[in-house]
């Protein structure tokens, strides 16, 4: 090996102790700009006002839609829009929806706010920008605006002032309080970080309740099957694969909407997985590893545990993406055994030890990332660099940071809605279940977070056949079992257009349903719950391609759960019911909900 010479010694300590300088001084920038990449928002923004600038005609167009907003806001403010009955109509934006706000002024302040929008909306449309920028310039200006909202302010909001003045004071009071009370936990959280808030929802007590026993852990997963209900199961157990994201009893909240316990009543053999909440010792544990020891490892101790060749899977947001990943290997697999009898690589052999699919469930799970919605607004490059900046520093990324970005995608609703009925109108902030999960963070390796958003978020490499499992090339198609495929209508995470890719990306039998509601509230959707309806239809072998738009139009709506389609659809997928098959005594390590599930972090 060539030393290095004097000479070059000092040089290489500069470059070392200028590039630390540099990563200082870019992470100093990161935290002013909560996270985001600095240089990704100038280049955003510098994209569009170049192109805005060199375009004389947009900018006519902009100026005359200007005067034309500001005129139909006048209008509008002095003479509301009335029905047939001669009743005003109720403003179709719920921060509006009040009727104090068709009283002057404040009509004249809501209609010149969303005639600016309107503006705004259309001005950060420039032909010319590259795709990602355009997407950023409309989505920050979306959160600006959201900002400024008249809704947002006490002077400028009719309803909180009219509740002032009918309760004498009290809900500013009750406000200032909530503010208040609001501001010590952030001052204890900020003077000691490593303390950590109990949950309103006891994990074990309050939810995650569904009796059961761990089966099975190793340094990932630990795999709970659950006590059977009914006099008879089917034969096929199921599995479901929650999101390491997440802690995994969102699956299994209360009695009332868990999914699990929804299940188990319906008579199937469930298990589920619970994630490992990663330290910083688990660095380097990679997408390889979840995919390896997380699924294929649950799927092989379900095999031998219920001791059944067949059987369902279901997977929950990141959890079906690995799902779907690990279902196309093994559709490879067999494939590549029909076809050669020998030389099977070590790696193909080790692919026996898992069961056949009966069917693959995935509930609001991406496999096409070239649309993700709006998170694709933090991925590229350059931020891609910063956030590896970031998580090198601690081995992981936080879970205070996840639920920050979350926070960060639906601002209206977690933030500012929240503050204005919390702080203006003096509101008490209802807890349940729900809330209390979202409060137990999870955290996700450096390694296994950078792969993820470098090979399927940056470069899309499983919708295109470049993602590779045990080093070898797989491909949707490969998938052979029947699917079901769930989206959500306000998913701002998977959007439901870009889950109904799976189509494209597959050739089996594809039954999609569109239900109402968002990413978490969508999903755990039990039935009774009222106002909830789901769209579903199926794509037959051979059907060719239906667009989404289409399909929207053509599927059905049925009022209520999902859940009974899904029950029905498994049903139709299982074969005759049998005794229930008994938990090993010798294979159980602890009761449900486990070890795993009870690690917290204050970060």
């Amino acid at each position: 090996m060539e030393k290095p010479t004097k000479s070059s010694v000092p040089f290489e300590r500069q470059r070392e102790a200028t590039q630390a300088l540099d990563e200082t001084f870019h992470g100093f920038l990161t935290r002013s700009t909560m996270g985001l990449s600095p240089i990704a928002l100038a280049l955003a923004a510098a994209d569009w006002a170049m192109h805005l600038a060199a375009s004389p005609g947009r900018q006519m167009v902009l100026g005359q839609r200007a005067l034309a907003l500001a005129q139909q806001a006048m209008a509008t403010a002095v003479n509301p829009p009335m029905d047939e009955n001669g009743q005003p109509i109720a403003d179709n934006d719920n921060r509006f929806i009040d009727a104090s706000w068709r009283q002057w002024p404040f009509s004249a302040l809501k209609e010149g706010y969303k005639a600016n929008s309107a503006w705004w909306r259309e001005a950060v449309q420039v032909d010319g920008m590259s795709r990602h920028h355009s997407h950023m310039v409309e989505f920050f200006n979306r959160q600006i605006m959201d900002t400024f909202t008249p809704s947002n302010w006490l002077l400028t909001n009719p309803e909180a002032l009219n509740k002032a003045q009918e309760t004498q004071g009290q809900s500013l009071l009750q406000g200032y309080q909530h503010f208040s009370e609001d501001l010590r936990k952030a001052e204890t959280a900020r003077s000691t970080p490593d303390v950590l808030e109990p949950l309103t929802f006891e994990v074990g007590k309050d939810v995650a309740i569904t009796p059961g026993k761990v089966v099975y852990r190793n340094h990932l997963i630990e795999l709970i099957q659950y006590t059977p209900t009914t006099d008879k199961v089917y034969p096929e157990p199921l599995l479901i694969v929650p999101s390491c994201i997440m802690k995994y009893y969102i699956l299994d909240l209360s009695q009332s909407n868990s999914m699990v316990k929804y299940l188990v009543g319906q008579g199937y053999t469930v298990f589920i997985i619970s994630w490992r909440n990663p330290d910083a010792s688990d660095r380097d544990l990679g997408m390889q590893d979840y995919l390896q020891m997380g699924v294929m490892d649950a799927l092989a101790a379900v095999k031998e545990r219920a001791g059944a060749p067949r059987v369902h899977a279901l997977g929950y947001c990141l959890g079906g993406t690995f799902l779907s990943i690990v279902a196309a290997a093994m559709g490879r697999h067999t494939r590549m055994a029909q076809n050669q009898t020998a030389g099977r690589r070590a790696e193909d052999r080790s692919m026996e030890r898992l069961p056949e699919l009966a069917s693959v469930t995935l509930l609001a799970a991406q496999t096409d990332f070239s649309e993700p919605g709006e998170m694709g607004v933090f991925i590229d490059d350059e931020q891609l660099k910063t956030l590896r900046q970031q998580m090198d520093l601690k081995g992981y990324l936080s879970g205070s940071a996840m639920a920050g970005s979350f926070q960060f995608l639906n601002m209206r609703e977690l933030v500012f809605t929240r503050n204005t009925r919390r702080y203006l109108l003096g509101q008490e902030e209802a807890d349940f279940d729900l809330m209390s999960w979202n409060s137990d963070l999870t955290r996700l390796p450096a390694r296994m977070h950078s792969e993820y958003l470098s090979s399927l978020f940056l470069n899309n490499a499983l919708a295109t056949g470049k993602y590779r499992v045990a080093g070898q090339g797989i491909a949707l198609m490969d998938i052979h079992a029947p699917m079901l495929v769930v989206g959500t209508t306000r998913d701002h995470v998977s959007p439901w257009r870009s889950v109904y890719k799976i189509h494209l990306q597959t050739d089996t039998h594809v039954t999609f349903v569109l239900a109402a509601g968002g990413h978490n509230a969508g999903i755990v959707s039990e039935p009774g719950r009222p106002r909830r309806s789901y769209q579903i239809n199926s794509i037959e072998d051979n059907q060719g391609w239906v667009e989404p738009d289409e399909w929207l139009a053509s599927a059905p709506t049925r009022q209520g759960s999902w859940w009974e389609a899904m029950d029905a659809w498994l049903k139709e997928r299982s074969g005759k019911p049998v005794a229930p098959p008994a938990i090993d005594p010798a294979h159980v390590l602890c009761d449900a909900p486990g070890e795993y599930v009870m690690v917290r972090y204050a970060d």
